[in-house]
């Protein structure tokens, strides 16, 4: 097992683990944290699979690892690593089984004071309206044309069919939308999964949570994003339901095939992965494309009914009860992007995994009112604690492939989780410390336990003393839909 002293000291939170640790790797592995994070991320197997994933070809610079980093499927959850085009590799384990896993938040002008008696109405609003559970349909059947022109629209597709607004849009990482779609490139399995689960929430880590702005620490972002202390705001976090997990495990199968002929040496199965030039990692890239524009198109149909959700439930009782959109964003993905690396402007597909991006000011994709800041960035935590708000910066785009953390991060398995906590006794926790609760699953409730959870507030203390994010508000939680 990898130890702490093992770890390069650079800096007061960063780390490094040199290649010399291993004759395979091909880059090292760097990862912020602070002493306690550190121990906690050498509690399991993360850092041995950051540590292989450093052996893939084609690897620019190095590896490297956020705060809140956990043992997943082949990579580490909360790493990101960064492949040169053409030849470099990509590969599913570097992205996750839920393509687009993401957050978006909403703002409004909502006192939480005045809504207070109404939240548990809105809870009950919002259960009813956001579809949730495993393997659960929503209100839309989509025909297979239909999920074909999602796969190549994204949220575009929301707009033209009444689910969206413009500013939505706007608000959305790539517009909701990224280019090289290809549905052939997708499976008639993962169609027919797809099809019926289109505005829907999952299970899982997934969540819809109605939030106070707590505190405000950069009042100019707060300003531009509509976020004022002591109002409602609205999280949705979910991904691509069915159609990307089913996308994932068919590459994942096929890739296996892929290793064997281009000669690819891997220390782990699941790393499995093909060079972006090649026929198979083509289709990958395609298909995974595919998933993440569902994704886009998901969370925004899910927006679309908690806005009914929250007419229903505050029309004459509050004097406005709309929610805008702040933004959205991805944090299981792959992009193609382009990074200096050693003083030259490269392209590279950057794989985060359990990471949001976080570009800084002057990134021509953010409307006129962020450029100047800075990409939001979404980090929610666990359901009785805090989320938080923050900012891309410019530091992150030097040291981590304008990357930051994506959450508080797991300490424990779902399955010990289960085996530790009571669902119906954290419920009950929770409704007495305030904050409304509706479950589908009292098991899947004690999975998502606090405890189950490394602290939030430490990890973005964490990543805003590494300089690769801004902090612009705190939310605490009033009200929790889960699957």
């Amino acid at each position: 097992m990898i130890q702490k002293q093992d770890f390069h000291k650079l800096g007061p939170v960063l780390w490094e683990i040199p290649t010399s640790y291993r004759q395979d790797m091909r880059v090292p592995v760097r990862i912020i944290a602070d002493d306690r994070l550190l121990e906690a991320a050498l509690s399991d197997k993360s850092m041995l699979q950051a540590v292989n994933a450093s052996t893939l070809p084609g690897l620019v610079s190095y590896i490297i690892v956020m705060p809140d980093v956990h043992q997943g499927y082949g990579f580490p959850i909360g790493g990101v690593a960064a492949t040169r085009l053409p030849h470099g590799v990509i590969s599913p384990g570097g992205i996750g089984y839920d393509i687009n896993c993401g957050v978006r938040l909403l703002s409004s002008h909502i006192s939480a004071k005045v809504a207070e008696p109404h939240l548990g109405d809105l809870a009950n609003a919002l259960y009813a309206n956001c579809p949730s559970g495993v393997g659960v349909g929503g209100s839309l059947r989509l025909s297979i044309k239909q999920l074909d022109q999602i796969c190549r629209q994204g949220a575009e597709w929301t707009l033209k069919n009444g689910y969206a607004r413009q500013k939505d849009l706007e608000r959305t990482e790539g517009g909701g939308r990224i280019e090289g779609a290809n549905p052939a490139h997708v499976s008639p399995r993962a169609k027919q999964r797809g099809r019926p689960q289109l505005g829907t929430l999952g299970a899982g880590n997934h969540f819809i949570e109605v939030d106070v702005v707590e505190q405000v620490f950069h009042p100019e972002a707060a300003q531009a994003m509509g976020l004022e202390e002591g109002m409602l705001s609205l999280q949705i976090h979910c991904g691509s339901r069915g159609f990307g997990h089913q996308i994932c495990s068919d590459y994942v199968r096929e890739l296996q095939g892929a290793v064997k002929r281009y000669q690819i040496q891997l220390p782990d199965r699941e790393l499995v992965c093909a060079p972006l030039d090649s026929p198979e990692g083509k289709r990958y890239l395609s298909a995974m494309t595919c998933a993440a524009n569902y994704a886009f198109a998901n969370r925004q149909v899910l927006v679309h009914h908690a806005r009914r959700a929250f007419e229903q439930a505050l029309a004459g009782k509050v004097s406005d009860w709309e929610l805008h959109q702040v933004y959205d964003i991805a944090h299981n993905i792959g992009k193609i992007e382009e990074h200096v690396v050693d003083g030259e402007k490269v392209r590279v597909c950057v794989h985060r995994k359990g990471a949001t991006r976080a570009f800084g000011p002057g990134f021509e994709e953010l409307p006129d009112e962020y450029r100047d800041l800075g990409q939001p960035v979404l980090v929610p935590g666990s359901m009785a604690t805090s989320s938080w708000v923050l900012l891309g910066t410019e530091g992150s785009m030097a040291l981590s492939f304008g990357s930051t953390c994506h959450g508080a991060g797991r300490t424990m398995s779902r399955k010990r989780a289960k085996r530790m906590v009571r669902g119906d006794r954290l419920r009950e926790e929770m409704e007495s410390s305030g904050i409304h609760v509706r479950a589908r699953s009292m098991p899947g409730l004690a999975e998502e336990a606090p405890q189950a959870y490394k602290d939030v507030d430490a990890v973005v203390e964490v990543v805003v003393r590494a300089g690769i994010a801004k902090k612009v508000a705190r939310l605490r939680p009033l009200a929790v839909i889960k699957g």
